[in-house]
């Protein structure tokens, strides 16, 4: 349910009716828009509420949200919203752009990756520090000390950093060295990491889970905001469905149906989406171009040597930089900004 007033009211105001409201054991998220604020509101105790609700001064509407979703929901905040991270902003007009290998390896590797993500214009340095693998003897990462590494490269060369954080007792290590942290599609459901997750003020890129609907994908993003967290990412990276030739089906209908039933900002993944390097460049066009607000790009200075083994689905340097440049164009021609170096 939401509890709509016009901005005109006082914040003080808006105090007052959110404490009555929390006297019937329920909770009041306030989102403020641009001609409207909307309260908010999660538990039990609706009907008797909301008909109080529609009685009190200055609040104009009063609205039952039938999705089990709530405050992921663009019913309860019109506006798109948008993440500042160090001055970077991800959902508004500016095209984002996350490089970088599967996983961070040595010092030197990332570091060399690092400098090459930022000549061609990226603002986020990607790498795994601990990678989930379906088979038990494949890498598994390096642990906190690729932390540390990637880290140290980002801060470098002027780079945000983002990396996957696989359990609840991993979440405050990784947030200590990295600006956005990662769900993976195997984790989109583990709902303690969510819960975690929801306790931390660092942004999550949450994607989604290879077999998930929108609304299971909404749901678990809400697990996250719903514990405090408003800082949450949507991710697209495929769906597993009946074709092979791929290693997954980028679904680029998400993106426009994601961005309509809820205001958080939407990232696309071409890497995992298609799984193959030829199919990465038309697939982040094509993307760009359906309204995502950024991409995740797997990018490896020798991508068949690759430790993951996820190479043939890295680009070169030299198709990374080529395919920024085209980007800025795509971005320009959808409303968006880009600073790709030529």
């Amino acid at each position: 349910m939401i509890a709509i007033t016009s901005n005109t009211v006082s914040g003080e105001r808006i105090q007052e009716i959110v404490n009555h409201i929390e006297q019937f054991g329920v909770q009041a998220h306030v989102s403020k828009g641009m001609d409207r604020t909307v309260i908010g509101i999660i538990g039990k105790g609706e009907p008797t509420l909301a008909e109080q609700l529609r009685q009190m001064k200055d609040v104009e509407q009063v609205i039952k949200i039938s999705k089990s979703y709530k405050l992921a929901s663009r019913d309860f905040h019109p506006d798109n919203t948008v993440i500042n991270i160090k001055g970077v902003e991800i959902g508004g007009d500016q095209l984002v752009v996350m490089g970088g290998p599967c996983a961070v390896e040595t010092p030197e590797q990332i570091d060399e990756i690092a400098k090459l993500v930022k000549q061609a214009g990226g603002q986020v340095l990607r790498g795994g520090a601990f990678k989930p693998r379906t088979g038990p003897y494949s890498f598994q990462g390096v642990g906190v000390e690729g932390l540390e590494m990637m880290a140290e490269a980002g801060k470098k060369h002027g780079l945000l950093t983002i990396t996957e954080v696989m359990t609840p007792e991993y979440v405050n290590v990784c947030a200590e060295y990295a600006d956005i942290l990662q769900v993976g599609t195997r984790n989109m459901q583990n709902f303690d990491l969510l819960r975690k997750l929801g306790e931390s003020d660092t942004p999550v890129l949450l994607k989604r889970g290879f077999s998930s609907t929108y609304d299971e994908f909404l749901n678990a993003a809400e697990y996250i905001l719903a514990g405090g967290n408003p800082n949450v990412m949507l991710c697209e990276r495929g769906i597993r469905t009946f074709e092979t030739y791929t290693r997954n089906t980028l679904d680029l209908t998400a993106i426009p149906v994601l961005q309509q039933l809820s205001h958080l900002p939407v990232i696309s993944d071409p890497s995992h989406g298609t799984g193959r390097r030829e199919l990465v460049e038309t697939m982040s066009k094509a993307s760009v171009a359906a309204g995502a607000n950024g991409l995740i790009i797997e990018m490896h200075t020798d991508p068949d040597n690759s430790m993951t083994g996820d190479g043939v689905q890295s680009l070169f340097p030299d198709q990374f930089a080529n395919l920024l440049v085209d980007l800025k164009k795509v971005a320009e021609a959808v409303g968006l900004k880009f600073d790709a170096v030529k």
